[in-house]
């Protein structure tokens, strides 16, 4: 397991705006526009959001016209999901990892 990655995203997904976006774009990709009508902040604070969850790998942007888009980067999904049942599964037998 790559800990500095891991570290990286959880910084990213521990803030609750963070972690609701990410259940947004669970269902689909999304303008900000979309995103943004379901939060009580502004289009920057959006934007500051947004970078953090591009920055960490969870999410991709793609620029149409003078709209973002916004997509939960499937790799990171499946990359996640493996990190966590890696860190969270209990070992039987075997050696500890070393530092």
């Amino acid at each position: 397991m790559n800990y500095e990655r891991t570290s990286l995203v959880l910084k990213a997904m521990a803030d609750p705006n963070r972690m609701k976006i990410i259940d947004l774009l669970s269902y689909g990709s999304l303008c900000g526009c979309d995103v943004l009508a379901h939060f009580h902040f502004t289009q920057p604070t959006l934007s500051h959001h947004m970078k953090a969850l591009e920055k960490a790998g969870i999410i991709s942007v793609t620029k149409q016209s003078q709209w973002h888009y916004y997509t939960l980067r499937e790799d990171f999904v499946r990359d996640f999901m493996s990190s966590m049942v890696q860190l969270l599964s209990k070992r039987v037998g075997g050696c500890l990892p070393k530092s």
